[in-house]
């Protein structure tokens, strides 16, 4: 709840189309609903963003774009790991789902 209050906050100060969140989730259902979150509002109706239709851009750490954004050594030593065991399309296409049901889409 924190965080959805943070995201919340930063929006106000900075402006939607100005941020950028990026996500590690393990699993494409998790992913799917931390996006949900960010872009549509809080699916669960409980915390600060509930209702709240922010659009913002959201990512999952292991999309294509940016890996392509993250120099190679950061990559392998910060992220390489979870790209060897997840499924990075699942991951990245479940996000990228969500990008597209934006209200700014």
């Amino acid at each position: 709840m924190q965080s959805q209050q943070a995201i919340r906050d930063l929006a106000a100060q900075h402006g939607a189309d100005k941020l950028l969140v990026l996500l590690g989730a393990p699993d494409p259902e998790s992913a799917e609903i931390a996006a949900e979150t960010v872009v549509l509002g809080d699916p669960s109706y409980a915390g600060p963003l509930a209702g709240a239709q922010l659009g913002l851009a959201v990512y999952h750490v292991l999309d294509p774009a940016i890996r392509d954004a993250v120099p190679a050594g950061v990559w392998d030593e910060q992220i390489g790991v979870m790209a060897d065991v997840l499924n990075a399309e699942a991951l990245a296409e479940a996000v990228a789902a969500m990008r597209r049901r934006s209200p700014g889409a």
